[in-house]
């Protein structure tokens, strides 16, 4: 895949609402864009901690092991299933400092199957044997970097310029819809897991 093609799917797939996009938005609708920017640095750690053992380790072992690949959507779906009745118990307040936080958005992120596709379908695996093995992994992984700071400031600016007056006005409808939504993603994630969907 050539390096604008792998752009392309990557920026679609992060446009892709999820997880860790409901939370980015939340965020932004809850704390605003400058107060939640710190959480992208986090999503990207999220992302990296998976895709780099992915792409350096574990490509070629995991093609053989399809109960692993199970186990880690079905531990995705938990995560996603947790974060629901946290934002539809306890929807995030208005500048609220103890709301969404860097440690959830990199839970989120670790167990968001998005990085599952990108380390183990979109970016080549890599070769520790020599620095021309690694360039074209580490050129992909330089891109989606570049791609998730844009996606993220993208669902952060939607949530404090869209949803900010909702969540000012009705701050349990906003955690309510974002709760449903990640329902939604779960029960999905779990039935391809298991082969109903």
């Amino acid at each position: 895949m050539s390096l604008s093609a792998f752009a392309i799917a990557v920026l679609l797939l992060l446009l892709t609402p999820g997880p860790t996009n409901t939370l980015l938005a939340v965020s932004g609708a809850s704390r605003g864009l400058k107060a939640s920017l710190p959480l992208i640095a986090a999503e990207l750690a999220g992302y990296l901690t998976t895709i780099l053992p992915l792409v350096f380790l574990a490509a070629p072992l995991l093609s053989d092991q399809p109960l692993v690949a199970m186990g880690v959507k079905l531990a995705s779906s938990a995560w996603v299933l947790l974060l629901a009745v946290r934002l539809w118990t306890r929807p995030p307040a208005i500048c609220a400092t103890g709301g969404i936080n860097g440690a959830c958005v990199y839970c989120t992120t670790v167990l968001n199957p998005k990085g599952l596709i990108i380390g183990l379908a979109l970016i080549p695996s890599a070769s520790l044997s020599s620095f021309e093995a690694l360039s074209t992994p580490l050129a992909y992984l330089a891109v989606f970097a570049l791609l998730v700071m844009i996606v993220a400031i993208g669902w952060l600016s939607v949530g404090a310029a869209i949803l900010r007056g909702v969540a000012t006005a009705r701050p349990r409808l906003i955690g309510r819809v974002a709760a449903s939504f990640l329902v939604l993603f779960a029960v999905s994630l779990a039935g391809r897991a298991v082969g109903l969907i």
